[in-house]
């Protein structure tokens, strides 16, 4: 049974130039005996480069952690929350977390594009296609599945708060290049260049040893998120979690 929940806001409270992204990349949001919760910067990967992972590297030359253990990933244009274990067994049980779906992950992306639909759902299965890109498809026998709701974003852009169900593979870029609205500085999925590729990790929740962890992380970096219309939506969206989101009905496998 799930007791105290506590909700962390984090905002930088200052706009990022794109030579601050290059200097820095990442801010600590929380520490945890058992785990940390970073806000990743545009344009930092987390992924091995030669056994090597800067990253996590960075991270624990600054809170002292001997090793990190990276829970989930983040494609390298997108920036937002990253939860590390800071020791193996809460990396295990945060690991067990994320593979049982009980971490509710939300994420904003702003498109280039008026999308097919306003809100909803978007359920295929994705196979691979030319090069690092994916596509979906109409069958559904492991279909990434992601809810969505749009708000104007400006300039005939549109803003999205999109909850991903699955964990595919750039499968939110993918979710929103099929309504027809690529997002905006994606440079495989979209069709408009910008200063950042603008998708943002903005909200996980989750619980842990009894606790309902909630974070929430307002996007800074990027000129895109500061425009009026943006910020107005956002300021209806600081509880994604509380949104009347409608149900999804799915086939279970037997």
């Amino acid at each position: 049974m799930t007791g105290i929940s506590v909700l962390r806001v984090y905002t930088s409270h200052f706009v990022f130039s794109s030579a601050q992204w290059c200097q820095s990349m990442f801010s600590l949001v929380y520490q945890h005996p058992d785990f940390l919760v970073i806000n990743k910067h545009p344009g930092v990967s987390v992924h091995k480069d030669d056994n090597d992972q800067p990253l996590l590297a960075e991270v624990a030359r600054q809170t002292g952690d001997e090793k990190l253990y990276l829970i989930h990933r983040l494609d390298k244009m997108t920036s937002g929350l990253l939860l590390l274990g800071r020791n193996r067994d809460a990396a295990s049980a945060l690991s067990t977390n994320f593979a049982q779906r009980e971490v509710e992950k939300y994420y904003l992306a702003i498109g280039t594009k008026k999308p097919k639909k306003k809100q909803g759902a978007v359920i295929g299965d994705m196979t691979r296609s030319r090069r690092s890109s994916w596509k979906l498809e109409s069958s559904k026998d492991n279909p990434a599945v992601t809810q969505f709701f749009s708000a104007a974003a400006g300039n005939g852009r549109r803003l999205f708060l999109c909850k991903p169900h699955t964990g595919k593979t750039h499968q939110i870029r993918v979710a929103l290049r099929s309504v027809g609205s690529g997002i905006t500085g994606d440079e495989i999925y979209g069709c408009e260049n910008a200063d950042r590729g603008y998708l943002h990790a903005f909200a996980l929740r989750f619980p842990y040893k009894g606790e309902l962890q909630q974070f929430v992380s307002i996007p800074e970096q990027g000129e895109l998120w500061h425009v009026a219309e943006v910020q107005d939506a956002l300021q209806e969206w600081q509880s994604p979690w509380s949104l009347t989101w409608p149900k999804l009905l799915l086939k279970s496998k037997s």
